[in-house]
């Protein structure tokens, strides 16, 4: 996804997503190539709980996507791989997305509702 493509609420979705270390640091290690859920989680030091959750939220904003695959030995790996983004913040872009922001008082991927001013 580029800027010129991002509506308002998929920018600050796509933010949002971005604005955890955690998250930053999945998308780093997919950057290297795909990978499973127990050897990504092994490499990042973190639970495959935790990776999980965060790979949702990444998935569910279009920044990485899954392919469930069979190993030789028959164990189903769901493999995870970066999807090709671009997001370049100027405030010309940020205007133009602000333009079609929907509800703000909308829960994010958090969970937290945003504030009108």
């Amino acid at each position: 996804m580029t800027d010129s493509s991002a509506s308002g609420d998929a920018l600050v979705r796509m933010l949002a997503a971005l604005a955890s270390p955690h998250r930053m640091r999945v998308v780093a290690a997919l950057a290297g190539g795909r990978n499973y859920v127990s050897r990504l989680a092994r490499e990042l030091g973190i639970s495959r709980a935790l990776l999980q959750v965060h790979l949702r939220k990444l998935e569910a904003v279009g920044l990485v996507s899954s392919d469930l695959e069979l190993s030789e030995d028959g164990k189903a790996l769901k493999f995870y791989q970066v999807v090709p983004f671009a997001i370049e913040l100027t405030p010309h872009v940020i205007r133009e997305a602000a333009r079609t922001l929907s509800d703000l008082d909308a829960p994010d991927l958090d969970g937290q509702k945003g504030s009108k001013t």
